[in-house]
């Protein structure tokens, strides 16, 4: 039984994908000093996650299915601590929450549940690139709509609100827990130093004593508003025609990710200013129910007060067309260069395909191939021989006459 776990559950957009990175890349590391991530592949934690939740998640809940399951047996065998981390976990259930403590040992094992938390008027905008970034094609004007909505009827409100109303997430993961053991990281503001988001993680997990290696390439860039604006147009244009599983290569990865968020000049994201004044008004009621709980702060509240609000607002839903049109220069010479690539790879496979074919005409021309072929037909038409054959082939596993 392990005697501590660290259930991280989000929430998303607060430098989730760089801390998961870290502990996958380092668990051997971990490991060796008591620490158990418990992963054989990089979104495993993930597929644990969708399998808890049985959420619906483009086909990959198939692939999870037995997963939590398996990573919980992983966690009570565990003799040490454990670290568990998944952003979507914030939007689970209470019932779903609770099931999870205990499939995790709770209450014999010491249990502490960390939540990251940015300021809302960061988040509005990242939660919505993020659902152009999986396929969405509603503008940013609806996208507002629907979450200032007081009935949050849609399921984009209903997943925004699940993963990013802090007081409810901690409500739900925290019940049955004592205070100290609830912890809310907060995300620096722009400007800080770069590790200090890391340290406080790792303060918090327990692990700021180890050397490890924090120089890792999976991260969840940020687009700006020209490039988000273009994304959402190729989704419209190319949804129907473009299966899941090749987008998420050819579009979020190769568009979004290696390409568009290199643009780092181009405007920001942001809110306009009645959504601002919303946004601060709604965070300030949070800092004072998560003031009143007791609840471990790591770092500080105020750091999720959002900032002044920006002197100008550049419109996702009307960009300035240059601008959007040299992202989409950019999408084009990259879908260019991977496709000299793909060309390039399939042309060197094509060469040693044909390379192995000329070998195989060469071996069957040989005497020595000639003389089997001549015995193993004189063998196959008499009784015993047959039989000698079809011995061979079991023995070789095989039941083809080639054998």
């Amino acid at each position: 039984m392990s005697k501590r776990v660290i259930l991280h559950v989000g929430t998303p957009k607060t430098g989730t994908s760089y801390v998961q990175d870290v502990l996958y890349r380092n668990r051997t590391t971990l490991a060796a000093h008591g620490v158990l991530y418990p992963a054989d592949r990089f979104d495993a934690q993930f597929l644990a996650a969708l399998d808890l939740m049985r959420l619906p998640w483009g086909g990959l809940e198939t692939e999870a299915v037995g997963e939590w399951k398996r990573l919980a047996g992983h966690v009570r065998r565990w003799p040490g601590t454990t670290i568990i981390s998944h952003e979507i976990l914030a939007c689970a259930t209470r019932a779903q929450a609770a099931q999870a403590l205990a499939d995790l040992g709770h209450p014999r094992t010491e249990v502490h549940v960390v939540v990251s938390a940015r300021d809302l008027v960061r988040q509005i905008p990242a939660e919505w690139q993020e659902n152009v970034k999986h396929r969405r094609t509603f503008t940013y004007t609806r996208f507002l709509r629907m979450i200032r909505d007081p009935e949050r009827a849609s399921q984009t409100a209903s997943w925004f609100w699940g993963v990013q109303e802090l007081p409810d997430i901690l409500e739900r993961w925290g019940a049955g827990l004592p205070p100290e053991r609830i912890h809310v990281v907060t995300v620096p503001k722009p400007g800080a130093p770069h590790s200090l988001l890391w340290e406080r993680f790792a303060a918090t997990f327990g692990i700021g004593g180890l050397k490890l290696d924090l120089d890792v390439g999976r991260a969840n860039p940020s687009l700006g508003a020209p490039e988000t604006a273009l994304l959402r147009r190729i989704n419209v244009a190319v949804n129907a025609l473009v299966k899941p599983a090749d987008y998420r290569p050819l579009v979020r990865e190769l568009l979004a990710h290696q390409t568009l968020s290199k643009r780092r000049k181009s405007p920001r994201l942001s809110v306009p200013p009645d959504v601002h004044a919303w946004a601060g008004e709604l965070s300030q009621a949070w800092n004072k129910e998560l003031d009143r709980r007791g609840y471990d702060i790591v770092g500080d509240l105020a750091e999720l007060q959002p900032a002044p609000e920006a002197p100008t607002f550049s419109d996702p839903d009307h960009p300035r067309e240059r601008q959007v049109n040299k992202a989409a220069v950019e999408a084009v010479r990259a879908l260019l260069l991977e496709n000299v690539r793909l060309r390039e790879a399939e042309a060197d496979l094509q060469r040693r395909l044909s390379e192995t074919e000329a070998a195989l005409r060469r071996s069957y021309l040989r005497p020595t191939y000639q003389l089997r072929e001549k015995a193993v037909a004189r063998l196959e038409n008499g009784w015993v021989g047959s039989s000698v054959m079809k011995a061979y082939r079991r023995a070789r596993g095989r039941s083809s006459p080639a054998a």
